[in-house]
């Protein structure tokens, strides 16, 4: 039937085509502001520039017949069918090989795995520096402490020794102390 959906339909189809309507007119408009109409009190000037724009355009090296008639048809357009020519002029001109620029990007821009990959390398030989230079500074320390303690021995072998009754061996001291003084000087 012709219930409540069915209306709903029309409506949208109503909506839609006042849509197609508004956007044809939008167009006529913006078509309509792309045409050569100058201020009258800045018209001089407009068709100055057009004029210098036309002549820089009839250059010697415009001998191709295609670009002839591409100027021709530009000639009734202005400023933008210059601008047109121009772009028409330099993609024609324009023709890259595709494999120079390849290997020259592969080269230049790497890809984001590639970029992974060396900061993965990087980060990895840091570790491997800083694990080396921990295990030099721990070795060192391990000698320095060696050293101390054996001296630290000596010390107090000299130190704790006795006489024949019991007494600390003052001779024995006073010896140590004079050989630490000599040293310290």
């Amino acid at each position: 039937g012709r219930g409540f959906a069915f209306r709903r339909k029309q409506k949208i189809e109503r909506q839609y085509r006042r849509l197609l309507k508004k956007r044809r007119q939008v167009h006529s408009q913006q078509d309509n502001q792309f045409t050569d109409t100058y201020p009258e009190h800045l018209k001089h000037l407009y068709l100055a520039e057009e004029e210098k724009l036309k002549k820089r355009r009839r250059t010697p090296d415009d001998s191709v017949s295609s670009e002839e008639k591409l100027n021709k048809a530009a000639d009734g357009c202005g400023v933008y069918g210059y601008v047109c020519l121009m772009i028409i002029r330099v993609s024609r001109t324009c023709t890259f090989s595709s494999r120079p620029v390849v290997t020259q990007e592969k080269f230049k821009n790497k890809t984001s795995n590639q970029k992974a990959k060396e900061e993965y390398e990087k980060i990895k030989a840091e570790r491997a520096r800083k694990k080396e230079e921990a295990e030099k500074r721990k070795q060192q320390r391990e000698e320095a402490q060696r050293l101390y303690k054996q001296k630290k021995m000596e010390a107090y072998k000299i130190l704790s020794k006795k006489t024949k009754k019991g007494q600390p061996n003052l001779n024995l001291q006073v010896e140590f102390l004079l050989q630490k003084i000599q040293q310290n000087t």
